[in-house]
């Protein structure tokens, strides 16, 4: 067995001969990390071909507007005001989803997270509502509260609040026991045991979920805004739809996918900073 797992005096994993050694068994293992940018080039390149199907006669402006038609929609809308007052109507109900989610997803994470009675009467019911799609509460919820600004928040709301809480849970079950040993031996109170051992260590978690949550209350925001209403992205597409317009859907479509992907960048910022003590440890 030592014969086979060794080659000139070394296992199979060490460098071949002639190598220099520099590179490690991780490097040979497991992809590289790509340069930067380059994990545009999917995007760009069907963005290229959709463009030159368009012009080459490929693809019918009556089933598919060409991106740069898209574009310049875009900025028409923009310059004439059509565009901002829509732009804002839907950020704000995104907006206002996500942080009403995001806060009673932490709130009811820590009560269950860390007390017995709350992992008993909150755990169960959350469990509950992830295993029920979130639009199919739409009906329900429309005799509730109507078809109004209230409802789509709402359904924006019960979307986030799940991942928010089963990431942030799970961050905070998973905390090492180590550290609640010497929390104890420290004297830490409950307080003291929550702000300096139990919030740090869900941090994590808690940044995975918010990632999941800015996308989730876009994603949503996209099929309330279909439903009766006369603001926002959603319903500019809507209108577009009856006239065949498939540029504005197409600036839509972007709209939406840009604003999701600048939120979860901001997050990333924000999580970069926030966790920059675990690059330190283990550089």
């Amino acid at each position: 067995m030592n014969d086979m797992t060794r080659s000139h005096g070394g296992t199979l994993l060490d460098p071949a001969p002639g190598r220099t050694g520099k590179t490690t068994t991780s490097n040979r293992l497991a992809p590289g990390k790509l340069p930067r940018g380059l994990q545009l080039a999917g995007p760009v390149l069907l963005v290229v071909l959709w463009e030159a199907a368009a012009r080459l006669g490929y693809l019918s402006p009556h089933t598919l507007a060409a991106p740069s038609t898209a574009i310049a929609t875009g900025f028409e809308m923009f310059a004439d005001g059509t565009l901002l007052p829509h732009l804002a109507a839907s950020a704000g109900r995104a907006y206002a989803g996500l942080f009403l989610g995001v806060l009673a997803g932490v709130v009811l994470a820590l009560a269950s997270g860390l007390t017995m009675t709350g992992e008993a009467l909150i755990d169960g019911l959350v469990q509950i509502k992830r295993a029920i799609p979130t639009l199919a509460l739409i009906p329900l919820v429309i005799l509730w509260l109507g078809i109004g600004e209230a409802m789509k928040i709402f359904i924006i709301f019960t979307a986030v609040l799940v991942p928010v809480y089963v990431n942030t849970h799970a961050a905070l079950r998973g905390i090492d026991i180590g550290h609640v040993e010497l929390a104890r031996t420290l004297g830490l109170t409950r307080s003291e045991f929550i702000r300096n051992v139990a919030l740090p260590g869900a941090l994590p978690g808690f940044f995975v979920s918010l990632r999941l949550a800015v996308t989730l209350c876009w994603t949503s925001l996209v099929v309330l805004e279909l439903i009766n209403t006369q603001t926002g992205i959603g319903y500019l597409m809507n209108r577009a739809r009856d006239w065949g317009q498939t540029d504005i859907i197409v600036v839509g479509i972007l709209i939406y996918a840009v604003l999701g992907l600048l939120s979860d960048a901001a997050v990333r910022m924000v999580e970069a900073r926030a966790l920059s003590y675990r690059r330190s440890i283990g550089s």
